[in-house]
């Protein structure tokens, strides 16, 4: 993937948080952008697919970001807990919370791609890459 490429779909997070964003807005925004990703890709790769995906995505992210081995270590059969990751996002300074939360839907991506297609990926993933798709509809100005 081109470095163009790739900066657009690790941008959807970049616009989820606001410039001097805090580490636990961070955060929250990371849960909302996993949470739309489940409700995409779940019907498509059911429930244990996308676990087993996103448990490859943060072994990978990992590696860079050893802050998150304790939501790696969890038991293969355990449910994953967003809260957990996101408690984890928000112990860190913000510009690591962004830098390993970009990375980490970086390699989501890659990683659905070199399974589907990146065309497949793209059509699945345009919702959850949208910066309203889980906030609050913006209200029109009243008159």
């Amino acid at each position: 993937m081109d470095s163009r490429e790739s900066s657009r779909f690790t941008a959807p997070l970049a616009l989820r948080v606001t410039e001097g964003a805090n580490s636990r807005q961070i955060a929250d925004a990371i849960g909302a952008m996993w949470t739309d990703i489940e409700a995409a890709l779940q019907p498509v790769l059911g429930r244990r697919g996308v676990a087993a995906l996103f448990k490859r995505t943060l072994h990978r992210t990992a590696a860079s970001h050893v802050w998150l081995e304790p939501a790696k270590a969890a038991d293969e059969e355990a449910p994953f807990v967003l809260a957990d990751l996101q408690t984890l996002f928000a112990a860190q300074p913000p510009a690591q919370s962004t830098a390993a939360g970009s990375l980490l839907f970086t390699n989501f991506r890659e990683l659905l791609t070199s399974l589907i297609g990146a065309q497949l990926s793209e059509q699945l993933l345009k919702t959850a890459w949208s910066p309203s798709s889980s906030a609050p509809a913006a209200q029109d100005p009243k008159p």
